[in-house]
Order: structure tokens, then C-alpha cells, then sequence
């Protein structure tokens, strides 16, 4: 499916199918009055007959033998005080779900003016492009023989009024939220650290202001990244660090970094996961896919402003050079760590990797990480964690969430907690203990971030789910689309 965008309303005269709302109050809008008129007044009588009553989930599909399109389905909206974005995303889904087999090679999807007290047209068309894209996402390739497409491929024209920008914010977002999706949902034996690499040189080509460095572990080695270096001692996969530089403004500008945690499998080391679901483990990489995907959407928005992205990538694997529990290591910073647990190896690559990004002079630092277990406990699978040395900066992403319906929280990170990181024979232990743990990882993570404005978001609830609908979501890439978008 290809989306195109029209402020024009009821401009459906070439289309094969149009999709239009039909508020609780039965009012017919210009749209539906023109469509009325084509079907010789047949939405009329089914409002008259109550077969269209406007509530939500109610919805009629009239096929048209005249002029114009062949398929109009009308939907019901509900009341304007009622419709909200998760109805809103359910309405499109179902609509597309009922006309997608017939659809033609162009359809005009008018749901984006759907009345809405809660929702603006802006809101409707960022809505209808990321459920539209999320609805037609296949990852198919390692199936020998795939399904087949009941659909055939079309032009979907989104007609909303004065919201072409938005379009275009959407439209980069949603694709940037495919391929998140894509590199999480890669197993681990193809998906490695040095993929990641690959991927970002790949993207770095493509791009006139884009710039790519990869430091190999003989590199990071010298720069002291020890820490970093400790969680692939276990592995054959060699461990790398993948720096992104897009330069949309002046050189001198401070740019926006976000550093992506890159675990490619996570094993837990010598302190072994369970071995239910650990195949699950490979999503453990979902910070950097995060990080890539919305550098993406930065290249195809041409933002002007300047943004690093910086994957700290390794696979945490047991074997007789692994890291051990109790090991201490060296840090970039010169902090000393006493690795207590193994499995507690994101922050111990991010630590590094936030280090590296003192060398940027940064505006913000936002590291995106699946980090914690407790982040689940916490905050279930809805909702992402924030947490902060800045607390205006926190709640300034906690906004950018809500105007990209991708919902955040904060966290505290008080000094208080620090204790729980102390340690007999280290500078500093990588674990706290069973209380609030997504805090105490983020206090850690804390002590590498003291020069700049900064902010963690805990992903482990949100990056992918479970089940037969197992799959990545791609969250948070609309987050940090709309933090970047909001620095302009």
C-alpha cells in the first residue's frame, strides 16, 4: 500500500473505494452528501432504516454501479465527547479490514475528518498511517512458502484539511516503525552485532548528511570501553559501536544524541535466563532498532537540526572467557564496576556508549534500552518508563509521548537510591537488589550521564509482545520522532 494526502474533502470521483465517517448525530457532511447523491440517496434510507446509526463498530458497505467510486463504506464514528485514539485505531483497521480485498487501485480515506472533541485531523492522520502500516506488516521472509495476499496494491489517498506536514511526519514515522519492527523480529543468528553495523553503513550511503563510524573492539579497547567490551567476552559475535552523525544545521549546533542498547541475544551470560521463552531474547536489541528506525525518519523528514545516534552492540553469550559474577571492570569514565549478575548487561554497554557521547557537547541525551524486568512489574506492557537527571527534560518527553499517542511515565531516580548500587570492592555494583529495580538501573546509568541533560526510557514493557501475536511494535520510534520534531 502507498498513502498520498489530499486536503481536498470529498475529492473521490477517480477512486475504486472511499471510506467515509457518519457521526452519532446522523449529519451529512459534504462527503456523504456527494456519496448520497451517487447512490441515489441509499445512505438516506439506511439511516432511515437504522442500519446506519452512526455508534461505533456500526458501518455499511454500499457497491456503486454508476459514476464514481464502486465501494463506499460508510463507518459510524459515535459521539464526538466519546471517539478516542484507541476506538479511533480500531475503526480504521476495521474499515480497511472490510474493503482491503476489493479495495481497487486507489482508495480516499475520509476517516481523518471524523468529529472529534479529543482527537484533531492532525491526531486522525498520524493515527490512520501507523495503524494502516502496522495492519498490512508481514515478516515473512524465513517462510519457505509464504501466504498468500488477499489484497491487491493500491494508493491510499488520506484527505484531511490542513495537515499535509503531519502527513509527512506520519508517513516517516510509520515506515521508520516497519523497519524496527523488521530488525527486531530477526533472530539472533542473523541479526548480530556486526548486522547492525551493515545496516547503519547501509543507511549512512543513502544519505547525503549522514555519516558513519564503526569502532571494533580492538578500538574500543584503547578508548578504555571495558565495560562494554565485558558482556561479548562470552560470544564469537564480535561487539561494536555504531555511531550515526546526521547533520541537518550548522556544524557547530549541539546536536540530539539517542543511544540504543544493541544486545543481539541475551543469554544472561554465567548467570543463565530460564529457558522459557528465552527466544524471546532476541528483542533485547530493541533500543538500537529503536535508535536506527527513527534516524531514518530523521533522513526522510530532513529535520534541520543536528542528531548522533550511538548503538552500544554486543551478544551476551556463557562460555569459559565470559564474564563472570564478581568480575570488576574499568569503565570509559575510569569508574570502577563489580559485575554481580551478568544478566544486568545493558547498562553495562550503555554506560560506555553515554561516555562516548560527552565527546559530542550534546543539547540531550536520550539512551532507549529493553533494561529491566521490574519495568514490567511496574508499568505492564503499555507504558514506557522515563527517568531523568532533568526533570523539566523528562516531562518534556512524557509530552512528546502523548502527542504521539505513545504513552510514557516517570519514574523517580533520587539520589536515595544510589545506595543500593554501593559496593565492598568497586566503585559501584551493576545491580541494587529486588527494589525498584528499573530505578536502581537507572541510577547506574546515572553516574555516566553527570555532564549532560539526560534521560533513560525502559522499554522492556513495550518493544515487543508476546503470544501469538509475538512479534516488535515498534515503540518507541514515535516518541523520539516527536521529541526531535519538538526541538525545532
Amino acid at each position: 500500500m502507498k498513502f498520498s494526502y489530499s486536503q481536498t474533502v470529498a475529492d473521490f470521483d477517480a477512486a475504486n473505494s472511499v471510506i467515509l465517517p457518519l457521526n452519532a448525530d446522523l449529519t451529512l457532511t459534504e462527503s456523504l452528501q456527494k456519496a448520497d447523491k451517487l447512490l441515489a440517496g441509499a445512505i438516506s434510507a439506511a439511516i432511515s432504516s437504522e442500519d446506519l446509526n452512526g455508534k461505533v463498530k456500526n458501518q455499511h458497505l454500499f457497491l456503486n454501479s454508476g459514476a464514481g467510486p464502486q465501494r463506499i463504506l460508510v463507518v459510524g464514528t459515535g459521539a464526538s465527547d466519546k471517539l478516542n485514539a484507541k476506538q479511533y485505531r480500531q475503526l480504521q483497521a476495521s474499515a480497511w479490514g472490510a474493503i482491503k480485498a476489493n479495495a481497487g487501485a486507489k482508495v480516499v480515506n475520509e476517516l481523518c475528518l471524523a468529529q472529534s472533541d479529543q482527537l484533531s485531523a492532525q491526531d486522525q492522520v498520524r493515527l490512520t498511517l501507523e495503524t494502516l502500516t502496522k495492519s498490512e506488516y508481514r515478516f515473512e521472509q524465513f517462510k519457505s512458502k509464504q501466504e498468500a495476499s488477499d489484497e491487491a496494491e493500491c494508493d491510499m489517498q488520506i484527505s484531511a484539511p490542513d495537515s499535509a506536514a503531519q502527513f509527512a511526519q506520519s508517513l516517516a514515522t510509520a515506515e521508520a516503525m516497519d523497519i524496527c519492527r523488521d530488525l527486531g523480529n530477526l533472530p539472533g543468528n542473523i541479526c548480530t552485532p556486526t548486522y547492525l553495523a551493515e545496516q547503519a553503513i547501509t543507511m549512512a550511503g543513502k544519505a547525503d548528511k549522514v555519516s558513519v563510524e564503526i569502532l571494533d573492539e580492538d578500538e574500543m579497547a584503547i578508548l578504555g570501553m571495558h565495560c562494554l567490551l565485558s558482556v561479548g567476552n562470552g560470544s564469537v559475535e564480535p561487539s561494536k559501536l555504531i555511531v550515526l552523525k546526521y547533520q541537518g544545521t550548522d556544524k557547530d549546533s549541539a546536536p540530539h544524541v539517542l543511544v540504543g542498547k544493541g544486545i543481539t541475544f541475551d543469554t544472561g551470560g554465567i548467570s543463565l535466563k530460564p529457558g522459557g521463552a528465552m527466544d524471546e531474547m532476541k528483542y533485547d536489541m530493541c533500543g538500537a532498532a529503536s535508535v536506527l528506525a527513527t534516524m531514518q525518519a530523521v533522513i526522510d523528514m530532513d529535520l534541520d537540526l543536528n542528531v548522533v545516534a550511538i548503538v552500544a552492540s554486543a551478544e551476551n553469550m556463557p562460555a569459559g572467557n565470559a564474564t563472570k559474577p564478581g568480575d570488576i571492570v574499568t569503565t570509559m569514565s575510569g569508574q570502577t564496576v563489580e559485575i554481580l549478575n551478568t544478566d544486568a548487561e545493558g547498562r553495562l554497554v550503555l554506560c560506555d556508549a553515554l561516555t562516548y557521547a560527552e565527546r559530542f557537547k550534546p543539547a540531550s541525551v536520550v539512551d532507549v534500552a529493553t533494561l529491566t524486568g521490574a519495568c514490567i512489574i511496574a508499568l505492564g506492557h503499555h507504558t514506557t518508563a522515563v527517568l531523568s537527571n532533568d526533570d523539566d527534560f523528562a516531562q518534556d518527553l512524557v509530552k512528546a509521548g502523548q502527542e504521539a499517542f505513545d504513552a510514557t511515565w516517570q519514574l523517580p531516580i533520587g539520589e536515595e537510591y544510589q545506595e543500593q548500587l554501593q559496593s565492598n570492592f568497586a566503585d559501584l555494583a551493576n545491580i541494587g537488589g529486588r527494589p525498584a529495580g528499573t530505578i536502581t538501573a537507572a541510577c547506574f546509568l546515572a553516574r555516566f550521564a553527570e555532564s549532560f541533560k539526560w534521560a533513560h526510557l525502559d522499554i522492556a514493557g513495550t518493544a515487543w509482545t508476546s503470544g501469538k501475536a509475538k512479534g516488535a511494535t515498534g515503540r518507541c520510534v514515535p516518541l523520539l520522532v516527536q521529541h526531535l520534531v519538538n526541538q525545532l
